[in-house]
């Protein structure tokens, strides 16, 4: 990689305009499920939604990324529209939420939240599809852009923790909507991307990626590891409340996590190991945080545990993004993510729904089969280890691989 004092200063300045617009989208994206994944379950029982519902409801997401998401990120790569398909999910977020805070009978909010869901989960593939091909394009490291996106979880979070003991949880979804309102402002400053380099992608090349064992191994892996966090979503907050702490210290619990997750994305360029090893690392993290949680242990244990989430999180996406980068044509990577996106998806609906109807009987005994999830994710990689090599156009330079960091 030339060194900056080699690169014209206008293309610097390009280059330095795209990452800070970059992350300043992902901040705001990701200030949606700051304010979302830990206290949208609250306020879903504020209004009377039971254990059961909840669990099907948040499954939603994750079955309009194995169904929905795929056919979006490839009508975005067919079209080359990567910033506009980002432009026009999350302005259709922002109003989709909108409709479902004003729904209370179970399935109607079901129904609004399908509705909003299929255009709202495919905003961070595209995100990451367009950051990887600004990676590639501009010598850039994922970690640092993507760890804005954390920042802003933890900003999300806190402000949440802070407001739920100020305001009625019934009004909780009101501050979802309007973090999701300014990432749709946001999404319009974008810088476009365009690809000089653009190819033709035939039917037999959109399908190699599915007949590529390597790059299956990839995203199940990924998947398993990632989606073994499902309980932790759907119920981690809720059980809190039931052991009494307040909403500050839920909020705290949640910041510790991705406070650690910030990290790693801050030192993940000086990460040497191969992106297979990170993806192990976080599997098998993921088996001891879990594990450890089912005991319900105090909440001194518990924000000590939390620090884990860098590694079962954290370490586990850098990997994910790193693999996908050595492993994926960059002209492909929408769709690849797409892919990743719906295995994600296939495997978190069955996650969430499995656990609420586990958790409603058997209470923290579901982070046990989490943590068997994740297992399973760490030896799946380890036995794919061989097959894991660099794709001779996996970078826009033709051939060498750069890892995203």
């Amino acid at each position: 990689m030339p060194s900056e004092s080699q690169i014209p200063i206008a293309s610097q300045l390009v280059s330095r305009r795209f990452a800070a617009r970059l992350a300043l989208f992902y901040g705001t994206v990701f200030g949606v499920l700051g304010t979302h994944l830990p206290f949208f379950p609250v306020w879903l029982k504020a209004i009377g939604i039971d254990a059961s519902w909840i669990g099907i409801i948040n499954a939603v997401p994750a079955v309009t990324r194995f169904t929905i998401l795929p056919f979006v990120t490839g009508f975005a790569e067919r079209r080359h529209a990567l910033r506009g398909a980002m432009i026009f999910t999350t302005f259709a977020t922002a109003l989709g939420l909108s409709m479902v805070g004003t729904q209370y009978q179970p399935l109607a909010l079901f129904l609004a939240y399908v509705a909003t869901c299929c255009l709202w989960t495919p905003t961070v593939p595209l995100t990451d599809a367009y950051a990887l091909r600004g990676v590639a394009r501009y010598g850039l490291n994922y970690g640092p852009l993507r760890l804005w996106g954390s920042a802003a979880f933890v900003v999300g979070a806190l402000a949440c923790g802070l407001l739920v003991d100020v305001i009625a949880p019934r009004q909780l979804i009101w501050v979802i909507v309007a973090v999701a309102v300014l990432a749709a402002a946001t999404s319009l400053l974008l810088q476009p991307l365009d690809d000089s380099r653009r190819r033709a992608v035939t039917a037999q090349g959109r399908d190699a990626l599915l007949r590529d064992p390597a790059f299956l191994a990839i995203i199940v892996s990924a998947a398993l590891v990632q989606c073994s966090h499902a309980a932790y979503y759907s119920f981690a907050s809720i059980n809190w409340q039931a052991q009494g702490f307040g909403g500050l210290t839920i909020a705290g619990l949640w910041t510790i996590g991705v406070l650690a997750e910030i990290l790693v994305f801050a030192i993940s360029p000086r990460f040497t190991l191969d992106p297979w090893i990170l993806i192990m690392i976080g599997g098998l993290s993921a088996v001891v945080r879990w594990s450890i949680t089912a005991l319900e242990p105090q909440v001194a244990v518990l924000a000590i545990v939390q620090l884990g989430h860098g590694l079962t999180f954290g370490i586990t996406q850098v990997g994910t993004m790193s693999q996908l980068v050595r492993h994926v044509p960059v002209h492909a990577m929408a769709r690849g993510q797409g892919y990743y996106a719906a295995a994600s998806g296939l495997l978190s609906s069955v996650a969430s729904i499995g656990s609420g109807v586990i958790y409603a009987r058997y209470g923290e005994a579901v982070y046990y089969v989490m943590a068997a999830m994740a297992g399973s994710g760490a030896v799946l990689i380890w036995l794919a280890r061989h097959r894991l090599q660099p794709h001779p156009q996996s970078d826009a330079s033709g051939g060498k691989t750069r890892l995203p960091s």
